[in-house]
């Protein structure tokens, strides 16, 4: 309760751009809780998927990795299902290694979306606290300059306290969601790397295979009865 009373007394003293800069904070925090959730699931689907595909991988069943990778919604199999789809149909790795970067170009923008807002709030909340403790300022030597000298303490205490309450709060909206972009775009950075060596350990796999002809007639036979991804290059 006494907490209460402490943050309720502090909006009180602080003026009337407490309010904006508590919304921008909760609007940054309901931002970073979201996409920490999704990079979660994300990263854990990536996971799941890769430990199912890479004996897959290991063993030339490219056909069965198709079929998995067309029931997944993770950004691993997004970018799997371009390069199993290039398999019958592509000449050189490099063929195939171009679908899976195109597939990457859709799923980067996917799993970066919203994270950047979390730099640009934090940004307006700190320049907010400064434009209120700048207020708060000009109030106080305005209302010491036509008060009695009697009364001139407890204003500038008071002037004091919301230019104060403004910076603190403007600096603690900025420090919080900018440790939250911080670790967001890290943990973006780790799962797009992630997609990268997968990619990567697919080539691999599939060059030193080389396809036994009986499981290149299956994967001709399953990219005739598959439909190409949306947007990949003919």
């Amino acid at each position: 309760m006494e907490s209460w009373d402490m943050v309720v007394n502090f909006f009180k003293q602080g003026g009337v751009f407490l309010y904006p800069i508590a919304l921008i904070w909760v609007v940054g925090i309901v931002i970073a809780v979201e996409r920490f959730i999704e990079l979660t699931r994300a990263a854990h689907g990536n996971r799941r998927l890769w430990d199912e595909l890479q004996p897959m991988f290991e063993s030339g069943r490219f056909r069965e990795a198709m079929t998995r990778v067309t029931n997944s919604d993770s950004a691993l199999g997004h970018v799997m299902r371009y390069g199993l789809s290039r398999i019958s149909s592509a000449r050189r790795r490099e063929d195939i290694e171009k679908a899976m970067e195109e597939s990457l170009i859709e799923v980067i923008p996917k799993l970066e979306k919203r994270t950047h807002y979390l730099a640009t709030l934090a940004n307006i909340g700190m320049l907010m606290g400064l434009l209120g403790t700048v207020v708060g300022l000009i109030t106080a030597f305005a209302a010491v300059a036509q008060v009695n000298p009697a009364d001139k303490a407890s204003m500038l205490s008071a002037s004091i306290s919301v230019a104060m309450n403004n910076t603190a709060l403007g600096l603690i909206v900025a420090i919080t969601l900018l440790l939250a972009h911080m670790y967001l775009e890290t943990r973006t950075t780790t799962i797009v790397d992630g997609l990268e060596i997968a990619s990567v350990k697919f080539l691999n796999s599939l060059h030193e295979r080389k396809m036994d002809p009986e499981s290149q007639a299956a994967a001709r036979i399953e990219a005739q009865a598959t439909p190409a991804p949306r947007g990949a290059r003919a």
